[in-house]
């Protein structure tokens, strides 16, 4: 038997009529039901003291916890016990959420432009002389409280010759300029107001009126139809709300008086439009929150053309006012709570579904390679923020566990996702991709970074690397680097999708030449758009013009301008990536202390190399995960040192020393080699042998804490 909780912000049934016809509809549909508030919640036993209707009086009750929630209570009264609720929420399924206030409802719709057309334009009135403003464009303006219920605190405001015409509920009075200001200046010191140009809907009769649409979840968990019916004005009123003194009539007889052979018609339009409505909202409220609704109320007005105009939208309309339909709505309300309770799963993964469907429809970019993915989104994400709001993963965030959070936290409001996607064996992207599916993906290089969980097989990796290449949306845009010669090794036989390539040394798509370094980062020209330009990124290294090309590839397939993409290229660079510190002496160190791989060790030195005026001093770290290619990857790097005539090295870690073995045997003098497995000696050294003019590399992975050298470097010889 499925148990429904009724949770209200007040402590006793007997205050909320309707919770007897909740509680009577549950126990004719085979549910246990019981009524409570959030101050009987007891989470340390899981039970909730609650109130239940036997043999016609409620009873107190201690019950287990609910198998699915009636949110009915109002939000500010339950604002006090948001933490509980938000605890209850992680462990129950509620039938009703929230979809916001009438501003946030209305920003909502303008999202989904065949709603657009029939919004009222909305504005937040933020001061005296912007409603004046408004209303010199409109005359006649209405303005109300952004949360306002009932129809209450709502006034319309002519302007006539120099006066202003004020109407509220049935009064209406004459305002001069000062007598308006003094009203409005009350009515924002009470919270905020929005206002809108005034659109009625009137009877031939002359009378106000307009419509309520209430629909619902059904037992099947299907939005259906409850009712629709008029609202109309009493006389001098023009707020056909029930609550200022409206009445109702039934829907067929009112729309075939004043619609006469249109009637039917018209009742179609209305049905389908409440449901179009529904769905579109619910669906939001999926992709935005991960939850469901149940039941709207949308007030709705037909102007002289019988153009439907949206008043506004309630997440918790009420109960409309006729005994049978109250009853119709609590059986609805029941029966879904029932079907909640029972699909959980069901639900949760059609969320997903609509989620990815949702995501799809713009820009997923999903960046993996050995090296300089994060750096390529920062780029990525730094040129498509010029002009979109860009959801962009964090620093280093790029775990499978991290893609599941990024998942939760992506909503409506962002034009454009960029993500890393990391990996350390085979079918960790293949997981990526099931989470979210790129249309746009980025194989930056494929390089030696883990290849000793790969049997120490390069093409192995690049198949790993192809797991994107799969999972992505096969008639999507790829990314690929012509200058690297491993990616030769990436599988794209099933991919359909455009192909852009990048480069600086090969004839690619997006190409860079004239390459210079410059203080603090580094220029370079290429052809964009049929015209030469030329651009400066603010990092060090040839290898971050990859990065960049990566970048500059997308976005310019995206539409972006060439002034916008100098503008992103300007990025927040990353932390601890070749990151100058310019201290005493003219002593500058290089950070360089996040990830440490072959071909980035490669790359760290030659910056060195091209920057440094005088002594050029190398510290390298262990680089993990190379297995058995180890020791002649070590080996080439001892060469590389001495081919690019760095003065002195300082090797730190687990087997480093045969990086100087190497150096030594190619020809690098003994006495400026150095090997530490203490960090305290090696800094000993550092103070003792670092003089004027140096610059030094600090080069190592953030699991071996080079940034300590870093840091001593740095207090050391602070200027």
């Amino acid at each position: 038997m499925v148990i429904i909780g009724m949770l209200h912000h007040r402590l006793d049934p007997k205050t909320v009529i309707k919770s007897f016809a909740y509680a009577a509809v549950a126990s004719a549909e085979g549910a246990q039901f019981f009524y409570f508030s959030p101050k009987n919640v007891n989470f340390a036993d899981r039970t909730i003291k609650g109130q239940v209707y036997e043999a016609g009086q409620w009873k107190e009750k201690v019950m287990p916890f609910p198998d699915v929630i009636y949110n009915a209570g109002s939000p500010e009264k339950l604002a006090v016990s948001k933490e509980i609720i938000e605890k209850l929420k992680m462990e129950i399924p509620f039938t009703t959420h929230s979809i916001g206030n009438k501003w946030n409802v209305s920003e909502r719709l303008k999202e989904a432009k065949e709603f657009a057309n029939y919004l009222i334009p909305s504005e937040i009135m933020n001061n005296v002389e912007a409603f004046h403003k408004y209303i010199a464009t409109h005359n006649k303006v209405v303005f109300k409280p952004i949360d306002g219920r009932k129809g209450q605190e709502i006034y319309f405001v002519s302007k006539i010759g120099n006066t202003y015409e004020v109407r509220k509920d049935t009064e209406i009075s004459r305002n001069s300029k000062p007598q308006l200001d003094k009203l409005l200046n009350e009515q924002l010191s009470t919270g905020t107001l929005i206002m809108q140009p005034y659109i009625q809907s009137k009877m031939k009769t002359g009378q106000v009126y307009d419509f309520r649409l209430h629909v619902q979840k059904n037992g099947e968990g299907k939005w259906i139809v409850t009712t629709i019916y008029p609202r109309i004005a009493p006389d001098r009123s023009i707020i056909p709300n029930i609550n200022n003194g409206g009445f109702t009539q039934y829907l067929d007889p009112f729309l075939e008086l004043e619609f006469k052979e249109e009637a039917y018609n018209i009742r179609r339009m209305l049905e389908h439009f409440s449901l179009s409505v529904a769905h579109h909202l619910d669906e939001l409220q999926m992709v935005q929150f991960g939850e469901v609704i149940d039941e709207i109320g949308i007030d709705v007005g037909l102007d002289e053309h019988q153009k439907i105009w949206m008043y506004e939208v309630n997440w918790r309309p009420g109960c409309p006012p006729a005994f049978y339909l109250e009853l119709d709505v609590v059986v609805h309300a029941i029966r879904y709570a029932i079907y909640l309770a029972e699909n959980q799963e069901l639900i949760k993964n059609e969320i997903l579904e609509r989620k990815n469907k949702y995501l799809s429809a713009r820009p997923i970019i999903a960046i993996t390679g050995s090296a300089g993915k994060t750096t390529t989104k920062a780029f990525l994400g730094s040129i498509l923020s010029e002009k979109w709001n860009v959801f962009e993963s964090k620093d280093y965030w790029n775990t499978t566990e991290h893609t599941k959070l990024h998942a939760e936290e992506i909503n409506a409001s962002h034009e454009a996702v960029v993500l890393e996607y990391g990996m350390a064996y085979p079918g960790v992207i293949t997981n990526h991709c099931s989470i979210i599916q790129p249309n746009i993906s980025i194989v930056t290089n494929i390089g030696l970074a883990h290849v000793g969980n790969f049997d120490g097989d390069i093409q192995k990796v690049a198949l790993a690397k192809s797991e994107l290449i799969h999972g992505m949306d096969q008639k999507g845009v790829l990314v690929i680097n012509k200058d690297d010669e491993n990616s030769k090794f990436l599988s794209m036989k099933q991919f359909n999708g455009e192909l852009l390539t990048v480069g600086i040394h090969s004839a690619a798509n997006y190409r860079a030449y004239n390459i210079r370094y410059k203080d603090d980062g580094m220029s370079f020209k290429m052809k964009l758009q049929g015209k030469e330009i030329e651009l400066f990124i603010p990092i060090l290294g040839e290898h971050h013009v990859y990065n960049a090309l990566n970048a500059i590839a997308v976005a310019d397939h995206l539409g972006f301008t060439p002034i916008e993409i100098k503008a992103g290229l300007n990025f927040k660079k990353p932390p601890r990536r070749l990151t100058l510190y310019h201290c005493r002496d003219q002593i500058t160190v290089i950070d360089d202390t996040v990830h440490s791989h072959p071909q980035g060790v490669r790359a760290a030195i030659d910056v060195l190399s091209n920057i440094g005026k005088k002594r050029k001093i190398a510290i390298i770290g262990q680089m993990r995960e190379l297995g058995d290619l180890r020791e002649e990857e070590y080996r080439k790097v001892g060469e590389y040192v001495y081919e690019q005539n760095i003065h002195i090295l300082i090797t730190y870690g687990f087997r480093t020393e045969e990086i100087g073995a190497a150096a030594r045997a190619r020809g690098m003098n003994g006495s400026n080699i150095y090997h530490f497995t203490d960090k305290e000696e090696l800094d000993a050294l550092l103070e003792k042998i670092v003089r004027r003019n140096d610059t030094i590399l600090v080069k190592g992975a953030s699991k071996t804490n080079m940034f300590d050298i870093v840091q001593f470097l740095d207090e050391t010889f602070r200027a």
